[in-house]
């Protein structure tokens, strides 16, 4: 929708706090009762048009970006991004989760795991940097989707991502409790209430979660460049301890503790891998700060790159350390580098390390809310989530609304939820996220809509359907059998492998990167998505079932309103742009004579 539409724009223009109906459902087909009806009616043909439509880098640079009125201010530099990509992953993955892990899942072998999952990681990074370099919009993951892959897959994919962002958030203010609570000697439950009448995995209530979780958010809704100083300082403080928990835990380590290195066999390894991968998670939010970046197209490959490189090493030493100084049966599974120094005869250290893992909490907190706000703010600027989210206060130059819904969301989900939950379901997430931004990285580079011929756009959809199916049947057979038995893998990898190899040989490049690329393409993005489904196959069903009970609320949302929202602000941008005789914002199969 252009910026002169009568209609979509009345949701953004309202400054402060409106909430009329017009800020939250200004489309033509939500104006009266009859026209709601009428819409429900086209559900198929609005649901075709919108599946086969693909918007465009350009539309995503300016059309939607315009639709928040005011511009977010470009102050980040690649400095502030490497230093934003510490503060977002280094936190409650590696400071709680380490420790679960290491004593019941795959012992002194979870370096394997977090090596495993740096890789799964890194590759995902490599993808990510390529997007957000050509394409640096706040909207991150879900605009480089709804270019590559379409409106439904980019909904689907932003779902996902609030989820994840919830969820994460909520993770780590509950981790943050522990942690305060052992600075403090406590057991972090001598901070929690203790509801008996519910669930146990709900019944632990936590209000230091949600204090926490408001102080960020105030910090976040200020400035951006407020929240990378802060984040600065802390991350240094937080660097600072890092080294001193591994160089500590070095001088006390006993090889003895590594002499049942693999307990629960490779199965014990990457079924940690693919939890573990929640301590990675983060560096997505760095990409969404692409917009307010003053040289995205070298400062985002050296924020993205650089961070995720310091952040895997870091991990690798401090699983190393902590597995060194205690046996693995012994470690504590809230606090585990706080007890493991007492029990080495070094008390005093448990403070700074409790101190280093809140201040380490508190900014992955500060730019889980600074990234997570900026996806629902783009979200918002297609319609497919309310357009009053999209609102950038002209004053902060920051999406205060945006940032407030989100914080609140994770406010309520970590007052409730206990971390083992959370984390499992936010692997689910994120990796499905990840492998589909391998996925549309794949089509961005062969496919080039009125360019590729239709022989060679079949060969794509043919060699991407058996890197997919291959993938997942390799997952799956890892998943359900219980046995160690090779037989089926020496099927499905061979397949992925040719599948790849006939990308890269029968099916030629429709484009290359301008500023900065992806190497070995499609082995890369083919490698990603492969790992990704491989580790979804190492989580547990009960987390499949909530995953697939949010997919079920998306859908249902979607349907009813996120699909008739966009279809109309798409039309109407159309409309006004071929009235004043520019280009099309939108590239897709015509379903109807409305559709492009």
């Amino acid at each position: 929708m252009g910026l002169d539409g009568p209609t979509g724009n009345e949701g953004v223009r309202r400054r402060g706090c409106s909430c009329a109906k017009d800020d939250f459902l200004p489309e033509e087909s939500f104006k009266s009762w009859g026209n709601y009806v009428q819409a429900l009616q086209q559900t198929p043909r609005r649901f075709m048009d919108r599946v086969f439509t693909r918007s465009l880098d350009s539309t995503e640079l300016h059309e939607i970006k315009a639709r928040s009125q005011h511009e977010m201010k470009k102050t980040l530099s690649w400095w502030d991004l490497i230093w934003f990509g510490i503060g977002a992953v280094i936190g409650a993955g590696i400071f709680v989760l380490t420790g679960l892990q290491a004593r019941e899942v795959s012992g002194p072998a979870v370096v394997i795991s977090y090596v495993v999952s740096g890789i799964s990681a890194m590759l995902s990074v490599f993808c990510y940097t390529e997007f957000a370099v050509e394409i640096p919009v706040a909207g991150g993951s879900f605009a480089y989707l709804r270019v590559e892959l379409g409106d439904f897959m980019a909904f689907i994919a932003a779902g996902n991502i609030l989820l994840e962002y919830v969820i994460g958030g909520a993770a780590v203010a509950r981790s943050w409790t522990s942690y305060f609570a052992t600075l403090c000697n406590h057991k972090p439950e001598d901070f929690r209430i203790i509801v008996h009448s519910m669930s146990e995995d709900y019944g632990h209530l936590d209000p230091i979660a949600v204090v926490v979780v408001c102080v960020i958010c105030v910090l976040a809704v200020l400035s951006t460049k407020g929240s990378s100083r802060f984040n600065y300082i802390a991350s240094i403080i937080h660097v600072i301890v890092i080294l001193f928990i591994i160089i500590a835990g070095f001088s006390k380590a006993d090889a003895k503790n590594y002499s049942d290195f693999m307990p629960f066999g490779i199965r014990g390894v990457f079924k940690s891998s693919a939890v573990l991968f929640f301590a990675y998670v983060g560096f997505d939010a760095v990409s969404t700060m692409a917009e307010e970046t003053k040289n995205p197209a070298r400062d985002i490959p050296i924020g993205l790159v650089g961070s995720m490189v310091i952040t895997t090493a870091a991990y690798c030493l401090l699983a190393v350390a902590l597995c060194l100084m205690q046996p693995f049966r012994e470690i504590n599974v809230d606090a585990p580098f706080s007890v493991a120094f007492e029990a080495v005869g070094m008390s005093w250290a448990k403070y700074i390390v409790a101190a280093g893992a809140l201040k380490g909490m508190t900014t992955v907190l500060l730019v889980s809310a600074v990234g997570q706000a900026r996806y629902l703010t783009h979200i918002a600027r297609t319609h497919m989530m309310p357009p009053w989210l999209a609102q950038v206060n002209p004053k902060t130059g920051t999406p205060i609304n945006a940032t407030i819904v989100m914080l609140s969301a994770t406010a309520i989900i970590a007052f409730f939820t206990e971390l083992d939950i959370l984390a499992n379901l936010l692997s689910i997430s994120t990796l499905f996220i990840f492998m589909l931004v391998a996925l549309a990285l794949l089509v961005r580079r062969y496919y080039v809509s009125g360019e590729t011929t239709t022989a060679n756009r079949n060969k794509l959809v043919a060699c991407i359907v058996l890197i997919l199916a291959s993938s997942i049947a390799t997952a799956a057979y890892w998943g359900l059998s219980d046995n160690d038995d090779w037989i089926a893998y020496v099927i499905t990898v061979p397949i992925w492998f040719l599948a790849t190899l006939a990308l890269h040989v029968a099916v030629p490049r429709a484009r290359n990167p301008k500023l900065w690329g992806v190497p070995l393409v499609p082995w890369l993005p083919s490698a990603s998505i492969a790992i990704n489904i491989f580790l979804l196959g190492s989580i547990d069903g009960a987390s499949f079932a909530r995953f697939g009970i949010w997919t079920v609320v998306l859908l249902l949302y979607y349907f009813f309103f996120g699909l008739h929202a966009s279809y109309d602000t798409a039309k109407e941008a159309a409309e006004n742009k071929m009235g004043d005789g520019l280009k099309k914002v939108e590239e897709g199969v015509k379903v109807s004579s409305e559709a492009q």
